[in-house]
């Protein structure tokens, strides 16, 4: 995966949450939702992860979700957008 990609589906109220924060932070995102996204389902499946939010940093999750995010320093925020803005972030 290429640049941040947030897990969710309908109703989730974390999920919600995890969007508002990258929103306010200024980060551009991919959603993608397990109930009406097959494959998106089959990737969290195929990586053992079970619930959404998930919020991948290229091929990166980061663990903890909504909670872990809410919780990132002001450094990872003003990197990641640095890394964006650069494309590079790819993963790797």
């Amino acid at each position: 995966m290429i640049g941040v990609t947030v897990f969710s589906k309908n109703g989730c109220d974390y999920c919600t949450r995890a969007k508002a924060i990258l929103d306010g932070k200024g980060v551009t995102y991919t959603e993608l939702n397990v109930e009406e996204d097959a494959d998106a389902k089959q990737y969290l499946v195929d990586a053992g992860l079970r619930s959404v939010p998930q919020i991948y940093v290229g091929d990166n999750v980061i663990p903890g979700g909504y909670v872990a995010l809410r919780n990132l320093e002001e450094d990872f925020w003003t990197e990641l957008k640095e890394n964006l803005a650069k494309g590079v972030v790819d993963g790797e």
